[in-house]
This record gives structure tokens, C-alpha cells and sequence, in this order.
């Protein structure tokens, strides 16, 4: 009986290995691709039926390895289907941005790389979108900018005024033959402003004075009497208790109060001896019968 486990096996004497080949077919169908199990890596949503996919659903991908590369990176390739309608949806990988690129089959919601690249701005530009910010933020400051333009438009129209008064008045001062220096105008104006000015302070300071409190004939006290007059001690103050009265309620309301009876005087006189009863058979047994 043989043994149950050959350990050596037997080779005949004209053995030769050299002779022994090991035949490969190869394959001339597609090439097979890995299945791995792997998580949506962002949201999406598919071309075909419009079906969103949201990242971390789990899907069986097929794992291809492309012959793109990214500074000696490797680039894979995933293929999975629509959960809807079954179409095949295509993604790789993104080393550039660290991140996923989809390829078709389905459109990625949000691209950060993209919201990268449009907030790339210069120095310039930075300033100047703060400035836009402080400025459509800042209330008070937009309040205090129109205010400081209505002060400054409403200077520029006095001064204009103020202009065209002057070269009227050297017009008029040309047609009538007596014209001045122009200096010598606006000293005249500043002069009459001047005693304008101060007409109108005379005229405000009198109705003050007219206005104001009459005198109270209040005398004066010089500092030397006050001195000299003799200090008396000021008394204390009494107080006296006084009772409180009481108010009538029961008048108002109509309630008579009941009067109370006044004391009757005490018996100053003794009362009289009570007479001595009599007998009634007093006389019974006497001989005057």
C-alpha cells in the first residue's frame, strides 16, 4: 500500500529538465481591470438621466491604470455606473490639485480648483475690493462723505456768488466811470460786514439787558462787616407732638356714629331707713277686747 503523502516523487533515469517549457498564452481580448469598492469622491451629476450622486455613496469601480503621468505620478482611472439609469460615469485622478477629475459620463457640482483660480487677484485689485467693501459697509462713513459734499458744494456756490456779485459791481463801476481797485472793493465789503456784525451784538446785548431779571434791591455785604459782626448761636429746633386727625369715614358714607352715654353722678344722699314690718297679730291676746 502506497503512502498517503509522497514526500519524494520519482524521476527516471533519461530525466532532462532543460527540455521541459512552460507555455503562456497570451490574451487577445481586453484588458481586465481590477474591481475595487471605493466612495464617490464628489458630488455629481449624471449626463444621462440627471441623477445626483453625493459624494461618499458607495459604488464596485473598475480600477484602470493610465499612461498619463504627473511628475513621475501615476494617474488611475475609475469607471462606475449611474445608480438610475446605468450609464458609465468616468473619473481619475487629479495630483495637480490633489482632488478628482471628471472625464464624462457625469458633471461635478463644485470645482474648488476653480474658485482658486478666480480668487487670484493683485495688490492692486485687493485694495481696491476692500475699499468697495469698507465702503458699501461702513454707514456712517457714506453719511459723513455726503455731508462733507453738500458743506463743499455749498462753499463753491457761495464763492461763485460771491464772484459774479463782484464783477457786477466792476461792470457797473466801468459803465458809470467810477471804478475802483478791486482791492479796495473788498476791503469796503469786509468793513461793511464787519459793522454789521457788530451793530447786530450791540442790538442783541441791549434786548438782553431789557430781558433780563429786574433788581431785587439786594445789598451788598462788605467783607469787613462780615467780619466784625458777632457770631450768635442759632437755637435748636423744637418739635411738639400734635395728634394726627382722624377723617370720618362713616360721615361721608351716611352712617350715624352711636352717641356714647354720658356717666350719671354718683348718690351723694343716703338712702332712708326701710320702716319695720308689723306684726300681724300684734294685738291678739290682749285684754282691750
Amino acid at each position: 500500500m502506497s503512502e498517503r503523502k509522497v514526500l519524494t516523487k520519482y524521476y527516471p533515469p533519461d530525466f532532462d529538465p532543460s527540455k521541459l517549457g512552460r507555455s503562456r498564452t497570451k490574451s487577445t481580448g481586453p484588458k481586465k481591470l481590477a474591481t475595487v469598492r471605493l466612495m464617490a469622491p464628489f458630488s455629481m451629476k449624471c449626463t444621462h438621466c440627471g441623477e445626483f450622486i453625493y459624494k461618499g455613496r458607495k459604488f464596485n469601480a473598475r480600477k484602470e491604470t493610465s499612461d498619463e503621468k504627473y511628475y513621475n505620478i501615476t494617474i488611475y482611472r475609475f469607471y462606475i455606473r449611474c445608480t438610475r439609469c446605468s450609464g458609465e460615469i468616468t473619473f481619475k485622478t487629479d495630483p495637480k490639485n490633489m482632488d478628482y477629475e471628471c472625464e464624462r459620463g457625469a458633471k461635478r457640482n463644485f470645482e474648488p480648483w476653480r474658485e482658486a483660480k478666480l480668487a487670484e487677484e493683485t495688490e492692486e485689485e485687493r485694495l481696491d475690493r476692500l475699499e468697495r467693501e469698507e465702503a458699501e459697509h461702513d454707514a456712517m462713513k457714506e453719511l459723513e462723505t455726503k455731508v462733507l459734499d453738500a458743506k463743499t458744494e455749498m462753499a463753491i456756490a457761495d464763492a461763485l456768488d460771491e464772484i459774479r456779485s463782484r464783477n457786477a459791481r466792476i461792470e457797473k463801476a466801468d459803465r458809470e466811470g467810477t471804478r475802483t481797485d478791486v482791492a479796495d472793493v473788498a476791503e469796503v465789503v469786509d468793513d461793511q460786514r464787519r459793522r454789521q456784525e457788530e451793530d447786530d451784538a450791540e442790538a442783541a446785548r441791549r434786548a438782553f439787558q431789557r430781558s433780563s431779571l429786574p433788581d431785587l434791591m439786594e445789598e451788598a455785604i462788605e467783607d469787613e462787616d462780615w467780619d466784625d459782626a458777632p457770631v450768635t448761636a442759632t437755637p435748636a429746633p423744637t418739635f411738639e407732638k400734635r395728634a394726627k386727625p382722624k377723617n370720618q369715614f362713616g360721615a361721608a358714607l351716611g352712617i350715624k356714629k352711636k352717641q356714647p352715654t354720658p356717666d350719671l353722678p354718683a348718690k351723694t344722699m343716703l338712702a332712708a331707713p326701710a320702716a319695720a314690718p308689723q306684726p300681724l297679730l300684734a294685738g291678739y291676746g290682749s285684754d282691750s277686747d
